[in-house]
């Protein structure tokens, strides 16, 4: 498995990956939001505020990672948030995502990035190191619809919470839908 953080001559098959992977687990309106959501993250985001991991096995794609920059006004700490995630349906199970996440969380934290967020199943990212936290402790861009899918993990020695908002996140992402 050889893993890249060069996404600029990959963006469509990224896209197209998160498109099939997505329809196949939630359905086609899923599918073609978390594809258009992952293109016009790649298309829009700045490099400063966008982090692209992904998982090649002999020249094909098969998975995918998305990172971007969460800005908290009354914070210094930096904050990146993980989504979406993508693994092919056919390499599903085989730690895959596990492994990529665990790649770009390391990266992050080499790079000094202090906390990471996701939205999504605990049971999943607990294994990675995500914790609960709630939307007091960490706040979260727009109202949470499951807010028991809001984790977090410091990648430092310092503390995971409190941050202090209000937050803002990159462009792609100020869209309800997706909260």
């Amino acid at each position: 498995m050889d893993y890249s953080t060069d996404h600029s001559a990959h963006a469509e098959a990224i896209a197209d990956l998160f498109t099939a992977t997505f329809t196949a687990s939630e359905g086609a309106e899923e599918g073609a939001l978390i594809g258009d959501l992952t293109r016009r993250l790649l298309a829009e985001t700045h490099a400063a505020d966008l982090r692209v991991f992904t998982a090649w096995e002999d020249g094909a794609l098969v998975g995918g990672i998305l990172f971007t920059r969460l800005t908290f006004e009354n914070e210094t700490r930096t904050v990146f948030m993980l989504a979406p995630v993508a693994v092919a349906t056919t390499w599903q199970g085989k730690g895959i995502g596990q492994k990529l996440i665990a790649y770009g969380l390391d990266t992050l934290r080499k790079e000094g990035v202090d906390i990471a967020v996701t939205y999504g199943d605990p049971a999943f990212y607990g294994r990675l190191g995500f914790k609960p936290v709630t939307e007091t402790e960490v706040p979260a861009p727009h109202n949470l619809q499951h807010p028991e899918g809001w984790l977090g993990q410091s990648l430092t020695k310092g503390p995971l919470v409190p941050l202090r908002g209000p937050v803002r996140c990159v462009g792609a992402f100020d869209d309800p839908a997706y909260w």
